[in-house]
């Protein structure tokens, strides 16, 4: 019995076969940042932001303009980072106008490729622009759009699936799914054989290629970035928070947590390859052959868990100091 999943072949990337304009993973943007927005709602209307915020009134226009300056600081700090980071082919750099440009060879393709932490900073500096620019408390309207974030995050990882893109490493656990996109190994390797033989796949005669199950990663990052982070956040941290900014650091530093973890599973962009290995030399990314190779991912993770680490215990000081 094959102990694995077959990914389900009746998905595909576009929402209607055919027309590339519209694909799940679009959709699933729009799902991510309406979650958000009403979550954020949420909160305004039960006065806690204005409570965190000295009293000051919020109205819908403020949470509408607060929104736009940080979904469009984020897109933009993604696709960014994705494109300047990311790709190692060095057009970006070069070309830095096809950054934003939806067109390939004539052909309309989206722009395909967002980093989360690109979006993490983008979305950071478009919120704290607007707090200065409306003189409000950053921290405290931070900390209502970090309880708002995750739940609708979730969302994004379900496209990444939906487009059967950032799946993981190979796995001989009954929860490997095989991707038709993934890269095929030569029957010929004996860990390709070995692994074959434990999932008990009938490999065909002559066949010199085979496409080995994977971690489903992207459901792994939609479960505990998305719902597991964002329930404890929402039901937790938010009614319990002692001074503005707590929210804020448990998010960064809760996220950078789970995605350094769940980074062990998932493949790494195999044109980067790893940051750091553990005997120095380069690694199968397809593989998780030791806990100290490091991810370009794991290390943005480490600078997340670093920073909001520090920051909690610089507020937590001055909170007991002077007050929230």
């Amino acid at each position: 019995m094959l102990a694995s999943l077959a990914y389900p072949s009746w998905i595909s990337p576009e929402i209607i076969p055919g027309f590339p304009l519209f694909r799940w993973y679009g959709l699933m943007y729009i799902f991510a940042f309406a979650t958000a927005y009403l979550l954020f709602s949420r909160q305004v209307k039960n006065g806690e932001l204005e409570r965190a915020d000295g009293g000051k009134k919020v109205t819908d226009d403020d949470v509408l303009s607060f929104f736009t300056w940080g979904i469009f600081g984020l897109l933009v700090g993604a696709r960014v980072f994705s494109t300047l980071v990311y790709d190692t082919t060095g057009l970006y750099w070069g070309k830095p106008w096809l950054i934003f440009w939806p067109f390939q060879d004539g052909q309309w393709t989206g722009l395909q490729g967002m980093s989360y932490h690109g979006g993490f900073i983008g979305g950071f500096v478009g919120m704290l622009l607007w707090t200065i620019r409306r003189k409000r408390s950053f921290l405290a309207w931070c900390d209502t759009m970090a309880a708002s974030i995750p739940l609708g995050y979730t969302f994004g990882r379900i496209g990444n699936f939906l487009n059967g893109e950032l799946y993981g490493r190979v796995t001989t656990s009954p929860l490997g799914m095989v991707f038709p996109t993934a890269e095929k190994f030569p029957v010929s390797e004996g860990w390709v054989r070995a692994t074959a033989e434990k999932l008990g796949m009938n490999l065909p005669a002559g066949a010199s290629f085979v496409n080995l199950p994977r971690h489903p990663s992207q459901l792994y990052e939609a479960t505990f970035e998305g719902l597991v982070l964002g329930l404890a956040i929402w039901f937790v941290f938010r009614k319990r928070k002692p001074f503005n900014g707590m929210v804020t650091a448990v998010y960064t530093i809760g996220y950078g947590l789970v995605r350094f973890v769940i980074e062990y599973f998932r493949e790494p962009d195999a044109d980067i390859g790893y940051r750091v290995t553990a005997g120095g030399n380069p690694a199968p990314t397809y593989l998780n052959e030791s806990l100290l190779n490091l991810s370009t991912g794991q290390i943005l993770c480490l600078l997340m868990i670093l920073g909001g680490s520090l920051f909690l215990a610089i507020r937590a000081v001055r909170s007991r100091r002077h007050g929230a």
